[in-house]
């Protein structure tokens, strides 16, 4: 069940919001737990053995890291021992394949069977996984009491909004909200909105980006004439932008609801001046994940300088891999990584000394090529596209499907796109927001109407846009349900 569809929309979610504010604050964490489990039945029936295996362990591990460290033990064997009991799983299903068969390749000349050609990925598997590792190492570490209540600790690794895209909550960020929240009328009135500017973000903006750049990228790379491959990549780089950040922000205003304040995971990466800084706004929730639990504890930046660029990547190496067992995805992860080394090395002073947009044009131009290997189905295809971006003597190409995909809604997701990449609205916000409290008498007052009617509007019409969409069976993918 995806939160773009009509039965969460329409059926889950506000049956859930009913019986949650029906009940008293004794019940409603059962309730949650039932409703996330629900949830991921919907979508994995077969595979929801797997989260309920995942949090019986988590909780019998937790348990013995804080007993072994109320003895004056440090309990590193069962906090190891938890690491390991939580990735099997996922190299097993993410990952085996994978491996086997390129050891296969590698070592014999001969292909050795394995038996198993293919292995079902369990939605969110990804996501849970670091979720129980993070509740391992924060109790461990002492930032956290460690969970003694089994039913909180299946909420928090099960809760619905974030459990199969994310964003990635740690334990010690939502751990006494578990057990004490409350819900004030900002806080739902807040969800809701960010809830339907997510749900905007998806069906308007990255569905119809979606529909161009899956179009492109399906045709072959050999054949497309330049402007035909930019556009793709133009497309795609705003369809998984918005695509991710609208269900992130789908998934903060969920929390809201419910009284959960999760963290930000997304602040205009496309703004961003460096591959630095644009890790520093895009992902936050992964990319502050691999900082906090794996570069500190292999040095981060306290080594000699080869052990830092040797840490970071690493680092790439893993967050690519952690998106996908594809040597695409690696040599994504590759690809930032060498430039987030060479920004840290000597070179990194001349790109610095560099005019502002011209170190916005070299990030932008730096993503947008990464994203190619991202998307595409293998490398040759990745390196073939690259190829196309500057084939400018290619013949003409004529695609029907294409011209008709590129219609009003296109060009009007498009703008919406490119100015929403920025934080344009909220600084115009700001600025009536001063302007009105700086007035006193009946003006403000209409003002603050008005903009109450126009925001009204505005949630009205995109949640009608959506659920025609929706119904009408538009391209209304979600890219990140693979990882």
């Amino acid at each position: 069940m995806v939160f773009s569809s009509i039965p969460f929309l329409y059926f889950f979610l506000p049956i859930t919001l009913f019986c949650y504010f029906l009940f008293s604050s004794r019940y409603r964490n059962v309730l949650l737990l039932m409703a996330s489990l629900f949830f991921y039945t919907w979508g994995e029936a077969g595979y929801v053995f797997v989260l309920l295996i995942s949090i019986g362990v988590n909780y019998v591990l937790g348990i013995l890291i804080a007993r072994a460290q109320n003895r004056g033990q440090s309990g590193s064997a069962f906090l190891s021992a938890g690491i390991f009991m939580n990735l099997a799983p996922l190299f097993f299903f993410k990952y085996w394949v994978f491996i086997f068969t390129n050891i296969n390749a590698l070592l014999f000349s001969e292909p050795v069977k394995s038996g198993i050609t293919h292995i079902h990925l369990p939605i969110g598997i990804s996501f849970f996984t670091f979720q129980a590792i993070s509740y391992l190492v924060d109790t461990y570490r002492g930032q956290a009491d460690v969970q003694r209540n089994p039913l909180n600790l299946a909420l928090y690794i099960s809760l619905f909004p974030q459990l199969i895209a994310g964003p990635i909550v740690r334990y010690h960020d939502i751990f006494k909200q578990i057990s004490d929240r409350r819900v004030t009328a900002e806080d739902f009135q807040t969800g809701i909105i960010r809830f339907v500017a997510g749900f905007g973000k998806k069906v308007i903006i990255a569905n119809n980006m979606g529909a161009v750049a899956d179009h492109i990228f399906s045709l072959p790379a050999t054949e497309l004439p330049a402007g035909f491959a930019w556009l793709g990549i133009v497309a795609y780089t705003l369809q998984i932008y918005y695509d991710f950040s609208g269900y992130s922000d789908m998934a903060i205003g969920l929390g809201r609801m419910f009284g959960f304040h999760f963290l930000e995971n997304f602040n205009y990466p496309y703004v961003s001046q460096s591959i630095r800084e644009f890790w520093q706004r895009w992902h936050i929730s992964l990319s502050s994940w691999f900082r906090d639990y794996l570069y500190i504890p292999l040095g981060g930046n306290r080594c000699v300088t080869w052990r830092v660029y040797f840490n970071l990547i690493t680092i790439f190496f893993l967050c690519g891999l952690w998106h996908g067992a594809s040597w695409t995805f690696i040599v994504w992860g590759l690809f930032h990584g060498c430039f987030i080394v060479i920004e840290r090395s000597s070179l990194g002073f001349l790109i610095h000394r560099l005019p502002g947009p011209i170190k916005h044009c070299y990030t932008m131009l730096v993503v947008m090529i990464a994203w190619i290997f991202f998307r595409a189905d293998s490398l040759e295809h990745a390196l073939s596209y690259i190829q196309a971006l500057w084939n400018f003597n290619a013949l003409p190409y004529m695609d029907g499907i294409l011209f008709n995909a590129l219609g009003a809604e296109f060009y009007v997701a498009l703008f919406a796109g490119i100015l929403f990449a920025t934080p344009t609205i909220p600084v115009m916000n700001a600025k009536i927001a001063r302007m009105l409290s700086d007035k006193a008498g009946a003006l403000p007052i209409m003002a603050k109407s008005m903009r109450v009617i126009i925001l009204v509007a505005w949630m009205t019409l995109i949640i009608f846009y959506g659920s025609l969409s929706i119904i009408s069976g538009a391209h209304n993918p979600f890219l990140y349900f693979r990882f």
